[in-house]
């Protein structure tokens, strides 16, 4: 049975390296045999997790939607801006709202056991690598499988043709190998079971 896996960057901006990217990974992921629903979290807009709006009144719809896109797929391609040397604001309150529980699911089912590959794009000479290091503690701590091998891309402003390709061989190579060992573990793992 191949990969489902849900990809999208922690990003809200519309012309954003790690949307590029994400994309690019998918595109990858979808070349290894994976089914691939590329999300722009834009699209679901939720207030900042507060637990007292929570029990007013439960999760907003659009975080239900997501929160369901999580179930869903068995595994996840997230790029990652570094905001600060950590995540994204974005990515974070996606996060929390998501792990909230809902009678009749598991707690962390959207996050327990899902295959993850991490990657991030940031203008500066680390490419995003240092909130790299936090989404990895947050999902590893959520139960998540964070793949060992991930990547960050420095000078993203630079790093895509007009088609939205990586220019670098190296670079797309690099995509390539997070996106199929995502794809590659998350069929295997889905066999399995």
């Amino acid at each position: 049975m191949p990969a489902r896996i849900l990809a999208f960057a922690g990003s809200l901006r519309t012309d954003s390296t790690n949307k590029k990217l994400v994309r690019v990974a998918a595109e990858a992921a979808r070349a290894a045999g994976a089914e691939v629903t590329v999300i722009d979290l834009r699209d679901f807009a939720t207030p900042i997790y507060d637990g007292d709006l929570e029990t007013k009144d439960g999760l907003p719809p659009a975080a239900r939607k997501l929160k369901d896109l999580f179930l869903k797929n068995n595994a996840l391609l997230i790029s990652s801006p570094e905001y600060n040397s950590s995540i994204s604001g974005a990515l974070k309150n996606a996060i929390d709202w998501v792990s909230r529980p809902v009678e009749g699911t598991p707690p962390l089912a959207e996050f327990t056991g899902k295959v993850v590959g991490l990657l991030a794009a940031s203008p500066g000479a680390l490419g995003g690598l240092r909130g790299l290091v936090h989404v990895r503690s947050i999902l590893g701590n959520m139960g998540a499988i964070v793949m060992p091998d991930q990547f960050a891309l420095s000078k993203a402003h630079e790093a895509f043709g007009p088609d939205g390709a990586l220019k670098d061989a190296k670079q797309a190579a690099a995509v390539t190998k997070v996106a199929e060992a995502v794809a590659r573990t998350a069929a295997k793992l889905e066999g399995a079971r």
